[in-house]
């Protein structure tokens, strides 16, 4: 097969691929891109055909490639086009939305697990979105500070639903766990609480994670449990 031949045959796949209709001569000498005459592009694809790398369908003029033709095609001419190029793009932008879909999965999981360990309500901000998770409520409700005073748990639960995420806007958030304890933060809702808060970082991303809780919480068992819930969250972002 010569250059012409092979340019032709790749011709022909990509219209049908395209079109799926069959491929005729005068399709091909209108596309511009063979500088001869109808003749001898009837002749070459004649011996495409002969070749078995293409054939006619009974109820057309055209031509269709056969298994044999698309063999030849993506082993020896397959080039780079601008549809890999529209295909990479969509892949970029379908990856990005899958891996940040994976980020929010996984800081709501890892608050999941804070909340289940920890008497307080756990809570994080989600990378690339001005969003907060926070569960654990009912740890919240069952500690007797808030028992003897339902007026003070429900103005925490309206703070975290309504002003949370300016409030960490606020703090100092880093690699450090951070406590801010009473009145040390700036909601007065929940200046009967202290705040454990630190800093993550996913895929070039940051976010914060940390504890909610009354001021006699356990520090030093909830400051393990932020670590390592923190911790969980830096290692399935590398």
């Amino acid at each position: 097969m010569n250059e012409r031949q092979a340019q032709l045959l790749t011709a022909i796949i990509e219209e049908f691929i395209h079109s799926a209709e069959p491929v005729g001569s005068k399709h091909i000498l209108a596309g511009g891109n063979f500088a001869v005459s109808g003749a001898t592009i009837r002749n070459e694809m004649r011996f495409l055909g002969e070749e078995g790398f293409i054939a006619q369908p009974h109820t057309s003029a055209g031509r269709v490639p056969t298994a044999k033709g698309y063999r030849l095609y993506v082993e020896k001419h397959l080039k780079p086009t601008s549809h890999e190029r529209a295909v990479r793009q969509k892949f970029e932008t379908l990856r990005e939305q899958y891996f940040r879909r994976k980020d929010q999965e996984r800081v709501y999981e890892a608050v999941a697990l804070l909340a289940h360990m920890t008497p307080n309500v756990a809570f994080a901000s989600v990378p690339h979105k001005h969003q907060v998770y926070y569960l654990g409520f009912h740890n919240l409700f069952r500690q007797p500070e808030f028992m003897q005073n339902p007026m003070l748990a429900m103005g925490v639960a309206e703070a975290l639903e309504e002003h949370f995420d300016a409030v960490l806007d606020q703090l100092t958030i880093d690699k450090k766990i951070r406590y801010y304890i009473g009145e040390e933060h700036v909601l007065p809702q929940v200046q009967s609480c202290s705040i454990l808060v630190t800093g993550y970082e996913v895929r070039g991303e940051k976010g914060a994670i940390g504890i909610l809780g009354p001021m006699r919480m356990d520090y030093a068992f909830n400051t393990a449990a932020l670590e390592m819930a923190a911790g969980l969250l830096q290692e399935g972002g590398r």
